[in-house]
């Protein structure tokens, strides 16, 4: 997923169900197996990064079937994958604050392709620490009312009294805000309550938004998320660009 930016989430994720799907699948795949090593099961009951990995893959339509082969595949004797989480920082267009997350099991590989990527459209690398202070990490959930069968008060009154720290509509698009510990433990009492989602995850959500004046910034922007969402090692950029 690209950054979070007001009610991008809905489209990005619209997006990914067609030529970026087998892309998307084959990143939260390499999310569960370290979900699953790390966590030291494959049972979400009782490993809260698994549920909270799920719950985005369920989010994008992954196949139970995928997601199931996956964890039979991660907790398999014979798996060697060996990933590690690895986050970078740096300054877009502009002074648009990047966060790049990655998981990868070659250091060596993805540090120069993120740098080269911030270096190609006129952005910077910066030393850890450098931006994600003017972040929130927090639960997002979205769901999509475009056939206008839910009402609003009715999920808000659900969301909270699930957990949830706050929810805001926009139109079509209702969104859920959390705590992140909190976030399992809503997306579950909201499934159960029959919801279903159109993006579920734990986010880096800016504190402010940076808006681009000159299309020369526009453009370097827009290729420089577009670059680091093709790199297979990257799993989400979020930055601070209000590209309504």
């Amino acid at each position: 997923m690209s950054g979070h930016s007001k009610w991008h989430n809905i489209q990005k994720t619209k997006g990914a169900a067609d030529a970026k799907r087998s892309a998307a699948f084959t990143k939260i795949a390499r999310e569960i197996i370290v979900a699953v090593k790390e966590g030291g099961s494959g049972d979400p009951n009782n490993n809260s990064r698994l549920a909270t990995v799920i719950a985005k893959a369920k989010a994008v339509n992954m196949p139970n079937d995928n997601i199931k082969r996956t964890i039979d595949k991660a907790l398999g004797a014979g798996n060697t994958d060996n990933f590690e989480a690895v986050t970078y920082e740096g300054y877009g267009p502009g002074g648009v604050a990047v966060i790049v997350e990655a998981l990868t099991d070659n250091r060596q590989r993805t540090a120069p392709e993120v740098r080269h990527a911030f270096d190609k459209c006129n952005g910077n690398l910066g030393a850890q620490g450098c931006v994600s202070w003017s972040f929130d990490k927090k639960g997002v959930i979205v769901i999509d009312n475009e056939e206008g069968e839910l009402e609003e008060d009715t999920v808000m009154m659900d969301a909270l009294e699930a957990g949830a720290a706050d929810f805001e509509a926009d139109g079509t698009v209702l969104e859920i805000t959390t705590d992140p510990d909190a976030f399992n433990d809503v997306v579950k009492a909201l499934e159960e309550k029959g919801y279903t989602f159109v993006n579920a995850e734990i986010e880096m959500v800016p504190q402010n938004y940076i808006t681009l004046s000159g299309e020369g910034d526009v453009k370097n922007m827009q290729k420089l998320i577009d670059m680091l969402e093709d790199n297979d090692d990257v799993q989400n950029v979020w930055h601070n660009w209000d590209n309504d």
